[in-house]
């Protein structure tokens, strides 16, 4: 019986059927699968009832778990079906590439090489990718068209495709092979067709193919030793001609002597459908792996049973899809695989049957059908007993218990954190975010209040195992493990504004032995801190902390203290903060201003805010402030109703004087306007002031300070521009005359003005004029 070879695409249908038919009628007694030997031990999962793909082997390196490498498998695999029969006949089943951990091995020598190259001073024409997949070489498809040249060692089938009159690879294939019934012929007509490709291009001359095909041969010689007598060999198709006739063992013992290895590990993960698309970056990825699933599952009628699915898609989102529509989308699709001479309708012809019946044209439903039906993002699962670290079998334990489903799609988590168990799932979600495994994202909650709401979306991705991975030398669980990093950071942390954004975190992550040391990293560094933009940006998170207290329980009296040195400490430097200070450095400083303010008035503590108050009103009137800074502490005191409307009014109208520089007074402006329009659209004097100062403008000064201007009038919400722009079109002629008449003038101090404009003009003006002036 010998030696059976099975030439495969590594994703497809069409090859799974094939293959799972062949090795019913083979019978084998031992198979071999082009995958990481590291593995072998694994394989047995896959005959569990509880292995759901798509799922995915990893193989890592514990030293740098980053340095990883994914073989994926879906329902529609051939290695999967060669894995299910083994499992369930009782068949021996080897992996048969070349080890990942000679691999890693040689990717770390390349690296170093490369790095030694560029050292001295050589060019790097390629650089190494060090998380390639370890199928890509061998994946027959790249939706592509067909090359100018026969470079068939880059993509070996593109030629063919193109001669037999496709633009592309994937469709190709797809017509030739996938949509196929079962059929044993099919791997030889491959085994024919990649001999011809590969003398046609020659031999063979990247080094890590021919050292993983001498593996290969080397493992079928093993097999052949130990007596087995049917064995199947499961493979890539481009490495069946090299596979089929065996050259000496002691040339392959040559290739692979002398090959450096590294430690490595290997476990299942969940793997996505979305990951096993091009789009992905996947190297061996297929274009619609929720369309090669429907064929995998609808061998009969696939295209009826597609269109089908796509009307009740449709109709769920209350799109107009009836049977009528079914009915013409099948008849249209058939008629244009006659017209190309195909067999039946492939992808090509039912989407554009699709478009054309149910989506009127349109390319809003086919975004629809792309995400749920193409790619069909689906979720696998594998056992909770597979070989992994502490922590990750820690967290997928805190998921089931909390009943957290693990999806691939993104998923809205609303959560209320007075109830005990929402908030340990707040906690899980901060503790994964600490670490990097950001598997949900906060949203804004919009139409609540209090701290005791959270929402967030959740999406889990697969490379969030490595992660885990990685993180699991801080600690064995996820608790232990944030905790470690938190004190690292901790130390580590620069500055004020870092530590306190850290306490937030801790906080939120229910950290508790971390708090302590945190709390007096942050006392040290506030009383050396005396810059008013750190101080500022420290009290936000600090503030925050105090108000998650009563919700999540935590005791954060001690904190309070280091709130109030804090804020003293700013309201004394911020009146000297905002002078002298460059454009950029004050817009910096304008937002920090803002939170402050914000975070002060969340706190609701009397004596912080007036001496808040004081601070701003000392800085609103400085003449050496900033002007954005001290226009924004106008608006500020304007709107607690420290300053009256008057008042701003007269600090409005006193920077847009005429002895006022243009740019001081937009800036001014900017700073008191800037996030809100409503003092301007509902205060008179205050329009009428800014529209005189416009309207006074040189034309030459207005152009230069148009690009401000509407960067300001960009932060209204658009009710408050257009209630803007309809007063500016009916203010018809206001002019500086009525812009002084509506400014409230006082008298002592004009009377102040009155002798020296007397010494001035006297000589020029008439005696009735005079008399005027007197008067």
């Amino acid at each position: 019986m010998g030696v059976h070879l099975f030439g495969i695409r590594h994703h497809g249908p069409g090859c799974a059927r094939s293959l799972a038919a062949a090795l019913r009628a083979l019978q084998p007694d031992c198979i071999l699968v082009e995958g990481p030997p590291e593995a072998d031990a694994l394989a047995g999962f896959a005959g569990r009832p509880d292995m759901a793909p798509p799922v995915a082997l990893l193989v890592y390196a514990p030293a740098d778990p980053q340095r990883a490498v994914f073989y994926p498998f879906a329902e529609f695999s051939p290695e999967w079906q060669a894995l299910r029969h083994a499992a369930e006949h009782g068949v021996a089943l080897r992996f048969c590439d070349l080890p990942q951990s000679q691999r890693f091995a040689l990717r770390a020598a390349e690296i170093e090489a490369r790095t030694a190259a560029l050292a001295a001073g050589i060019p790097d024409e390629a650089e190494p990718d060090a998380n390639a997949d370890a199928d890509a070489a061998a994946a027959p498809e790249a939706a592509q068209p067909a090359p100018a040249g026969p470079d068939l060692h880059a993509d070996p089938l593109r030629w063919l495709a193109h001669a037999a009159g496709y633009g592309d690879t994937e469709t190709w294939w797809d017509h030739l092979v996938e949509q196929r019934t079962d059929s044993l012929d099919l791997f030889a007509a491959i085994a024919e067709m990649m001999t011809a490709l590969r003398d046609a291009a020659g031999p063979v001359t990247d080094e890590l193919e021919i050292k993983r095909e001498a593996h290969m041969r080397t493992a079928i010689r093993q097999a052949v030793k130990e007596g087995n007598e049917r064995i199947a060999v499961v493979c890539g198709a481009w490495h069946v001609p090299a596979l089929a006739e065996l050259p000496s063992a002691k040339s392959d013992a040559d290739l692979l002597r002398g090959l450096a290895k590294e430690k490595v590990a290997a476990t299942w993960v969940p793997w996505s459908h979305g990951r096993l698309t091009f789009a992905s970056g996947y190297g061996a990825g297929v274009t619609a792996p929720g369309w090669y699933r429907h064929l995998w599952r609808h061998q009969d009628r696939a295209a009826l049973h597609w269109l089908t699915e796509v009307a009740t898609l449709l109709r769920r989102h209350d799109l107009d899809a009836s049977s009528a529509h079914v009915i013409e989308a099948v008849r249209l699709a058939d008629t244009l695989a006659a017209l190309r001479e195909r067999p039946r309708p492939g992808l090509d012809e039912l989407m554009e049957a699709v478009r054309t019946v149910f989506c009127y044209d349109s390319d809003a439903p086919l975004q629809l059908i792309q995400r749920a039906l193409l790619v069909d993002e689906l979720l696998g699962s594998v056992p909770d007993d597979v070989p992994a670290v502490p922590l990750v079998q820690d967290v997928f334990a805190q998921q089931k218990r909390l009943r957290m489903a693990v999806r691939a799609d993104a998923t809205d988590l609303d959560l209320d954190l007075r109830q005990p168990a929402h908030l340990e799932k707040s906690v899980l979600l901060h503790r994964l975010a600490l670490l990097g495994v950001h598997w949900g994202r906060r949203q804004a909650v919009r139409g609540k209040t209090g701290t005791f709401h959270e929402l967030w979306r959740l999406a889990w991705e697969p490379e969030f195992a490595v992660d885990l991975i990685a993180a699991s030398r801080w600690g064995g669980t996820l608790e232990a493990a944030a905790s470690s990093l938190a004190a690292e950071r901790a130390a580590k942390a620069q500055g004020l504004p870092e530590l306190t954004a850290l306490m937030e975190t801790v906080l939120l992550a229910d950290l508790r032995e971390a708090v302590a040391p945190l709390m007096a990293r942050i006392q040290d560094a506030g009383t050396q801190t005396a810059d008013l933009g750190l101080l500022l940006a420290a009290l936000p998170p600090l503030v925050n902390v105090l108000r998650y207290g009563s919700a999540r329980k935590v005791d954060t009296a001690s904190l309070s203290h280091v709130v109030d040195g804090l804020a003293a400490r700013a309201c004394i430097a911020l009146p000297y903060g905002v002078r002298g200070l460059a454009d950029d450095a004050a817009a910096a400083l304008l937002d920090r201003i803002i939170a402050a303010d914000q975070a002060l008035r969340l706190l609701q503590d009397e004596a912080h805010q007036a001496a808040w108050f004081g601070a701003l009103g000392t800085a609103a009137v400085s003449d050496v402030a900033h002007p954005m800074l001290s226009g924004r502490c106008a608006r500020i005191l304007t709107e607690h109703g420290e300053w009256s409307a008057e008042r701003a009014a007269q600090q409005l109208a006193l920077h847009c004087s005429y002895g006022v520089p243009p740019l001081a007074a937009a800036q001014w402006l900017e700073g008191f306007l800037q996030g809100s329009g409503a003092l301007l659209a509902h205060s008179d004097t205050l329009w009428n002031i800014v529209n005189g100062w416009l309207l006074a403008l040189p034309p030459a000064t207005f152009t230069e300070l148009l690009p401000l201007l509407r960067r300001t009038v960009a932060t209204f919400s658009a009710p408050e521009r257009r209630e803007l722009g309809e007063r500016a079109a009916h203010a018809g002629g206001a002019t500086s005359a009525t812009v002084q008449a509506a400014v409230a003038v006082d008298p002592v101090r004009a009377q102040r003005v009155l002798p020296i404009l007397h010494t001035l003009l006297a000589p020029r003006v008439q005696p009735a004029q005079e008399t005027v002036h007197d008067e």
